[in-house]
């Protein structure tokens, strides 16, 4: 009889499962929710490792071997030759990167030089315009040389090598036989192209830094290498799949800034996740109390109801976590093409990762079970009296004096954990920091402190609400009701908002650790290159100030700025301090402050770069004293900087303060940018710096100009991979907006009685439709401010462990866009439920419950 019984009450459950799926949407979503943030990640790291490989990646498919010596010395064209002539080899190329300054004039340039045969699989470039070069003084550059020199097939270019006795450099013009594409465009450097010998000979080179080898199968690889270290002494013979596993390894490390900060909340994520699922659990056990009783009568025990309802459950998870494995899948390849359109080059993913998929799946049937023991076992206890008597609303099952404290030790570790990480956050300089170690206590800590936020929701319910519901109070009846029925139930307030705090803080955070790190990109860009165009005294004297008039009357030229630098003392050390205005470097759009205001220096007043700041123990407001030939002066701290200072500078003043400290009246540098875009803006502001210097008062070479727009070349590598991120979280929070739809949808439904019995005291249809709808948008509100009230911190705790001389940046028009999106929403999601409130007819107020 066990047996048949057993099944009974599990086929019983199983066909209220496929009566009303509905009832079940709630916490399948949340659980959709937990394994859509899992597998996403997972599809997350597959599109950054994927596009690494296609972008970053040196060493072609085709490579078996790579060949290099073991100290460090080139390989020669005999050794080269030797290389080829092993049995096994098809195919042997030699690899060298050097470079060059290009042009003639004061204002050089650089362009990076590679050897590449140009054609056949062991190739990195592909021609796009023009053919490779063949042929002694002929070159291919790749497509970034091609736009920053204004070069095209055809033209000429001037290289500077050094001559051969090296005490002096020569002019050598190289014609431009081509524009190439580069497989690995990870170096962001204009470069050039030719063939192996070609480039030797060109650059006096006596040999190559490596060589690549394809043999003719894999398997013959391994009996090739043992041949080629007995050919070439002191080679080092390493596999290409060795070699390109390396590469790929170093580009991902570059990008694991924005996977690290994005995956912080991931844990958190899918903890919440498990509470909101018991949540509601709990919410649809309670709407079948009548049912679970009937059972009781006829028979079936608690511990068999409650196997039951577990099995229930874990058929839940197991199909919302094969949904959320499809559904992340599905998006991730969508990421590619939608990167696409944005101008971020993409790779698609690999094929579906079948083991990490069915780990997701199982993973969420086990989530599902954990969620479930909980409600029920409470449920399981249910009187057979309960079906003779009408459907409770969810109760609790938790005793609040025990919810209440579990939210106080689980807030209480997340701020010891929290206070411990903030104490050994790292200082500039400090590059002994365990950033992953540090990420890692950050997560613990923010899954405490949202556990702390789910058993201690109820009672913040109230407090919150009261302060913000102030304006609805005088919208009328209906928003009276709403603040009343939100605070009338704070569980259940605190059940629906709470999923729209996981959303808000999980993008809140993202967005902030996004935005600190974009802003750190653009301070160290700032910083390499503060201007275009950068000119000082060859001798380490002062330039003529007439030079700053000539520069400034140039229409190609544009924020030509002339500045003073001295050297003091500080504290016993040598440093150097400028009267640079801070505001004019780059318009000021790249430089931030860590303390202060960069644009509020005054008389009397110093802005302090980062090492400085940290060896002095000084922040904004405090005192500082510099020394300049024994004459102390003492200057209040403006503002300090997250890092270092343009120009090298340490201190920076206001110009009559810089005279007290003893400089000169005639400038030390002098900074100027291209007044046009492009590379053809470019060209036209560096002929005319060009042409002022060499003119006929000015054609002694002393004055010494650099030209820095190269090297400070746009940056996208953290946007593409921002990018990514972005917009697999986006997918994640409107899945999560689908399961506060689904939630409030389960509230409304629940209170048809009140509903009716609003009806029959007078309230119109209309007006119960705006209270349902003002109710879900303060569930939207609530979760709002609960989540940036939990987000912000932790993201400024993850930003300082990631990136020490990050700026902590808050973008407050996308975090409002974000809240007001959300709030709309979550009212939206309560609309159909709301107009199925205002139909109620009063007659609901006095019959019996489903």
């Amino acid at each position: 009889m066990r047996s048949p019984w057993r099944a009974t009450v599990l086929g019983s459950q199983m066909a209220e499962l496929l009566r009303r799926p509905g009832r079940f949407a709630a916490t399948g979503l949340s659980l959709l929710i937990a394994a859509f943030v899992v597998f996403g990640a997972v599809m997350a790291q597959q599109i950054v490792s994927a596009t690494v490989v296609d972008r970053f990646r040196g060493t072609p498919d085709a490579v078996s071997l790579v060949v290099t010596r073991n100290d460090a010395a080139d390989i020669g064209e005999a050794g080269l030759d030797a290389i080829r002539e092993t049995p096994g080899v098809t195919e042997a190329v030699g690899r060298f990167d050097g470079g060059a300054p290009v042009g003639g004039s004061a204002a050089d340039r650089y362009l990076a030089l590679a050897a590449d045969p140009g054609t056949g699989p062991l190739a990195r470039v592909r021609p796009v315009e023009g053919a490779y070069p063949s042929g002694p003084r002929r070159i291919a550059v790749d497509t970034r040389a091609a736009e920053a020199y204004g070069l095209v097939p055809g033209s000429s270019l001037a290289l500077l090598l050094p001559t051969p006795d090296g005490e002096s450099t020569r002019r050598v013009p190289v014609e431009i036989s081509g524009v190439v594409r580069s497989a690995a465009t990870g170096t962001g450097e204009p470069t050039g192209y030719a063939s192996g010998p070609d480039l030797l000979r060109l650059l006096g080179t006596p040999g190559y830094s490596r060589v690549d080898v394809r043999t003719e199968t894999p398997g013959a690889a391994t009996q090739a290498a043992e041949r080629i270290r007995r050919a070439v002494p002191g080679a080092v013979v390493r596999s290409g799949d060795e070699v390109r596993g390396e590469e790929s390894r170093a580009a991902v490390a570059d990008a694991s800034d924005t996977l690290e900060l994005a995956g912080v909340f991931l844990a958190v994520a899918v903890g919440a996740a498990v509470l909101v699922a018991t949540s509601t659990f709990r919410i649809v056990f309670a709407r079948r109390v009548r049912q679970l009783a009937l059972l009781r009568a006829v028979g079936a025990t608690s511990r068999r109801l409650a196997a039951a309802l577990v099995a229930e459950g874990a058929v839940v998870g197991l199909l919302a976590g094969a949904a959320g494995v499809l559904a992340a899948w599905g998006c991730a390849r969508l990421v590619p093409p939608v990167a696409g359109r944005f101008g971020h080059d993409l790779s698609a993913p690999a094929a579906l990762p079948l083991p990490q998929a069915a780990l997701t799946v199982l993973g969420t049937g086990l989530l599902a079970v954990l969620a479930v023991l909980a409600p029920s076992v409470a449920a399981s206890r249910v009187s057979p009296l309960q079906a003779l008597r009408t459907a409770t609303s969810e109760g609790s099952t938790v005793n609040g004096a025990g919810r209440t404290v579990l939210g106080v030790l689980c807030a209480a570790g997340a701020v010891l954990l929290a206070r411990q990480q903030y104490a050994s956050l790292p200082e500039p300089g400090d590059t002994a920091h365990d950033r992953f170690a540090a990420l890692t206590l950050v997560v613990v800590s923010g899954g405490l402190a949202f556990l702390a936020l789910i058993a201690l929701g109820p009672l913040l319910v109230r407090p919150v609400l009261s302060a913000l519901a102030v304006p609805l109070r005088r919208t009328g009846a209906a928003g009276r009701l709403a603040v009343a029925g939100v605070g009338g139930a704070p569980g259940r307030a605190a059940s629906v908002s709470v999923v729209v705090a996981l959303g808000v803080c999980l993008v809140g955070s993202t967005l902030t650790c996004l935005a600190s790190l974009d802003a750190y990109e653009r301070y160290r860009r700032t910083l390499e290159a503060p201007a275009d165009f950068h000119l000082y005294a060859g001798e380490g004297g002062t330039l003529d100030r007439t030079l700053v008039a000539d520069l400034a009357a140039r229409p190609e030229l544009a924020d030509v700025t002339a500045f003073r630098t001295a050297e003091v003392a500080d504290d016993g050390r040598s440093a150097t301090v400028t009267d640079l205005d801070l505001t004019t470097v780059r318009s000021g759009t790249g430089l931030t402050a860590r303390t202060g205001a960069l644009g509020r220096l005054g008389p009397a007043e110093v802005v302090v770069d980062a090492e400085h700041a940290h060896r002095l123990g000084v922040a904004a407001g405090d005192r500082v004293t510099l020394t300049s030939a024994g004459r102390p002066v003492r200057l209040t701290v403006a503002a300090t900087l997250p890092g270092a200072g343009p120009h090298g500078a340490n201190f920076f003043v206001t110009p009559a303060d810089l005279t007290r400290l003893g400089a000169g009246p005639a400038p030390t540098l002098i900074t100027a940018d291209a007044a046009g875009d492009g590379a053809e803006g470019r060209a036209r502001a560096h002929r005319a710096v060009t042409e002022t210097l060499t003119g006929p008062e000015r054609g002694d070479g002393r004055v010494v100009a650099e030209d820095a727009a190269t090297r400070a070349g746009p940056d996208d590598d953290l946007r593409t991979m921002a990018t990514t991120v972005v917009l697999l979280l986006c997918l994640t929070v409107l899945v999560a907006v689908a399961g506060v739809a689904t939630t409030a949808s389960l509230t409304v439904v629940e209170r048809r009685r009140e509903f009716g019995l609003l009806r029959a005291l007078g309230l119109g249809g209309a007006a119960v439709h705006r209270m349902v709808t003002l109710e879900c948008a303060l569930h939207g509100v609530l979760g709002g401010v609960l989540g940036f009230a939990l987000g912000l911190p932790y993201a400024w705790l993850a930003v300082r462990a990631a990136e020490v001389s990050a700026p902590f940046t808050v973008p407050a028009g996308q975090l409002a866009t974000v809240l007001a999106a959300l709030v709309l929403v979550t009212a939206a999601a309560g609309t159909i439920p709301a107009l199925r409130a205002s139909r109620t007819p009063p007659t609901v107020a006095v019959a019996r419950g489903d």
